[in-house]
């Protein structure tokens, strides 16, 4: 697995396998996020697959899918809700870029967005093509 640490409580991944989610909850995740749409994986992968490995890790799942260019305000909400408080969390999507895009608009407003675009960009993604999102979203919040 390639974690890519983005908070103390968050690190997002690319796709994973149920076979996976074990070992995570033995590293102590609590939550897992799957960010990846049911469309773009077969069965052994789908949500469903990855609720009942989570289920038998003894964690908590929750299937938020983001197509990409599909970005809503109650998506960015429900991965906020989602990654609040509930210990340490995994998020995943394709490549891990969905997950961190969602993870930086959901700190829109709550650290600077200079901060935010850095802390994605030493963990590998690039998120130039959303910064005017997060500038936007940054100064309604302000």
């Amino acid at each position: 697995m390639d974690l890519r640490q983005l908070s103390p409580s968050l690190a997002v991944s690319p796709q994973i396998q149920p076979s996976d989610v074990a070992s995570l909850a033995e590293a102590g995740f609590r939550v897992l996020v799957n960010n990846r749409p049911d469309q773009e994986v077969d069965a052994a992968i789908d949500h469903e697959a990855m609720a009942r490995a989570a289920e038998e890790a003894g964690m908590t799942y929750h299937y938020l899918p983001f197509v990409p260019g599909q970005i809503t305000p109650q998506l960015i909400n429900d991965f906020a809700e989602a990654t609040a408080g509930l210990g340490p969390v995994m998020a995943y999507c394709r490549s891990g870029n969905r997950s961190a895009v969602l993870w930086a608009l959901s700190q829109a407003g709550k650290r600077p967005e200079g901060e935010i675009m850095q802390i994605a960009a030493e963990a590998g993604y690039d998120l130039t093509p959303v910064q005017p999102l997060i500038a936007s979203l940054v100064s309604r919040k302000v």
